[in-house]
């Protein structure tokens, strides 16, 4: 694998509207400046979108890029980011998946794909090495998930061959759709599938065949399995290993922090049975798996053997799931939530923003905002299993009442009217992920300020709680003392945010799981830099590599600027900012517009962006290498 140099490998081009597909080196400053797939596909969604671009017209890219490290044994590498501008928002989308596709497409000689304008019927893109052909799909139009997977093997007799692809709720424009990998691995946030549905492209099914060369074989090959057994004695790492990440629903249940009724609630008597613990000793968990080169196996594989959904199987289901589609809903039959969550995969659907969108109906019926004629005659009420599951298929098909819960909280909260708003856990349009920000300040700032909106995915800032010796460590070292790993102060979260915000686009652009270094952290910033430099002979140092990812973060607020984004769009969910958490050691607590301000202007300060605007200035673009960024705005 040594080679005397090693040139980044290009983007993939295919416009459904001509039907033309062409390929585009990416230069080694480039990469350099931009490290990879979340960074190199900012810069593509800017330089192919503009102010005006909708996110569910042709004019949007769909951009599929690879972690630089995908495809090799830097450990729990092989991630895939999918960039584009994202219907749940209007402004900047990146949504993140494991799996196996991102190195196949690396593996056929491609870092990136890139899909432009619309087919003008169903088809689906057939990446075979070098060849490249756009098939008709009208066959597959209205398969779920995995018939959609399975048809694509058949078709091209190969079970080998890896699938990414749309399940109905994509093809009906669901805001909150999915693209699914291969069953299990979702890219779901902010309605990315939904983009890929309206491109009319069904599915991007990949077969490669070539090795990934590295500058430096014999150093990564040392390096990386040092840093697995480095992974392997990290204290979160040893945690999700053994019952994923549903394994600490227990102990945020224990603190009154469990997102509970619609974030009503923090704590739920039989939370327990929706935990890792419980899959486990229910015998619901049949065994972990892996993505690409991962030694950690924090997946799940869960199957229903008896009662009313028996034979329901499916990945996972993850901390985030069981919250939005179980307690969340005041549900806590097991089997039930795994059947949720089982549709949700092969229907295309966010698990999120699915739970989400139905707990917000859920608090309108129980405030008489909404009636049963409204609702189709269902009883849409706290713990009803059976109504779940109804909705999220009318939510996917667009049916009836679920043609409005299909349009997310934000604009079915317009459509309903009343105060219904103030229960509608969303900001930039995005339903919240389940973390219990009123009680954790970082996170309330990290969500804040997301670009996609409020979601964890974007700086991982668990750190802060100071759970494990590990974080407590990193904590010292961004602030310099232990005393600031502690959730419930506004000390010091901006610089908090800030590291964990570069260091999760790092990340992201390499291909590496973020649950190796921002939940656990065994692999540093250090230590990407020094996979970066040995696999692409490019020595980039820490930080270098830290600057790359304050630049990639920078591009990206710059994208949601052009969209018309300022400070007033970095807000918290209306309930987390006046509603005060009602139970357990820290009732009262709240994120007041106070104490978020405050935040907010610290956070702004750090990254060299005007405090009443929030728009990077000049001179800050400038030192970030991105003056012709700057030149376009400047023309707004």
């Amino acid at each position: 694998m040594h080679t005397k140099s090693v040139s980044p490998l290009p983007v993939l081009y295919v416009d459904l509207s001509s039907k033309k597909v062409w390929k585009k080196e990416i230069t080694k400053e480039m990469m350099k400046k931009f490290l990879g797939s979340r960074g190199i596909n900012a810069c593509i969604l800017w330089d192919e979108t503009n102010a005006e671009t909708h996110p569910l017209r042709p004019e949007n890219v769909l951009v599929f890029g690879t972690g630089t490290l995908s495809g090799t044994l830097a450990p729990s590498s092989g991630r895939t980011t999918l960039t584009c501008l994202g219907p749940a928002t209007g402004g900047y989308l990146k949504s993140s998946t494991g799996g196996h596709w991102g190195s196949e497409l690396r593996f056929a000689g491609y870092s990136t794909l890139v899909i432009k304008g619309r087919s003008t019927k169903p088809v689906y893109l057939w990446i075979n090495d070098d060849k490249v052909m756009i098939k008709d799909a009208s066959h597959l139009w209205g398969k779920d998930v995995r018939q959609t997977t399975d048809s694509i093997k058949k078709e091209l007799k190969d079970d080998h061959v890896n699938v990414a692809c749309i399940g109905p709720a994509g093809e009906n424009l669901v805001i909150f759709a999915s693209v699914m990998f291969n069953y299990y691995n979702a890219a779901a946030r902010g309605g990315i599938g939904a983009v890929m549905g309206s491109k009319n492209l069904k599915a991007v099914a990949v077969k490669g065949t070539s090795p990934i060369s590295v500058f430096d074989s014999v150093r990564f090959k040392n390096y990386s399995v040092e840093l697995r057994h480095k992974l392997a004695k990290d204290t979160g790492s040893k945690n999700l290993s053994m019952y994923g990440t549903a394994g600490i629903i227990d102990t945020v249940n224990a603190t009154h922090s469990l997102p509970s009724y619609n974030f009503q609630k923090g704590y739920v008597e039989d939370a327990y049975k929706v935990g890792g613990q419980y899959l486990k000793e229910a015998k619901f968990l049949k065994r972990s798996f892996s993505c690409d080169s991962c030694s950690t196996a924090c997946h799940r594989y869960t199957v229903v053997d008896s009662g009313p959904w028996q034979g329901s199987f499916s990945g996972g289901p993850e901390y985030e799931t069981l919250t939005a589609l179980g307690v969340g809903c005041g549900i806590t039959d097991t089997a039930t939530v795994l059947r949720a969550n089982e549709l949700c995969n092969i229907l295309g659907m966010d698990t999120i923003s699915a739970g989400s969108v139905i707990q917000w109906a859920m608090e309108c019926v129980e405030k008489g905002i909404l009636t049963k004629q409204e609702t189709d005659g269902a009883c849409i009420e706290w713990g009803n299993g059976e109504v779940l599951v109804e909705l999220l298929e009318k939510i996917a098909f667009c049916k009836g009442f679920g043609a409005i819960l299909a349009k997310g909280v934000k604009q079915a909260s317009d459509i309903v009217g009343g105060d219904s708003w103030k229960w509608a856990v969303q900001s930039k349009g995005l339903e919240q992920s389940r973390v219990e920000v009123r009680l954790k300040k970082g996170y309330a700032l990290a969500f804040a300020v997301n670009m996609r909106g409020p979601d964890h995915l974007h700086t991982e800032c668990i750190a802060e709680s100071g759970r494990t010796p590990e974080a407590k460590a990193l904590i010292k070292r961004i602030c310099g003392s232990e005393k600031y790993a502690n959730p419930y102060i506004t000390e010091k979260r901006a610089e908090i945010v800030r590291w964990h915000e570069d260091c999760y686009a790092i990340t992201d652009s390499l291909g590496i799981c973020a649950f190796a270094t921002t939940l656990a952290y065994a692999v540093s910033p250090y230590d990407m830099a020094n996979l970066f430099s040995f696999a692409t002979g490019l020595h980039i140092s820490e930080n270098e590599i830290m600057e790359a990812g304050k630049r990639i973060v920078t591009l990206e607020k710059c994208i949601n600027v052009r969209k018309g984004f300022d400070r007033s769009a970095d807000v918290l969910p209306w309930r987390m900012m006046n509603e005060p958490v009602n139970s357990g050691p820290n009732k009262g607590m709240r994120c007041s517009k106070e104490e978020l301000d405050q935040m907010l202007n610290e956070y702004y300060l750090l990254h060299g962006w005007d405090k009443e605007t929030s728009f990077p200035t000049e001179e800050t673009l400038n030192s970030l290498d991105l003056e012709r960024i700057a030149k376009e705005l400047s023309k707004q």
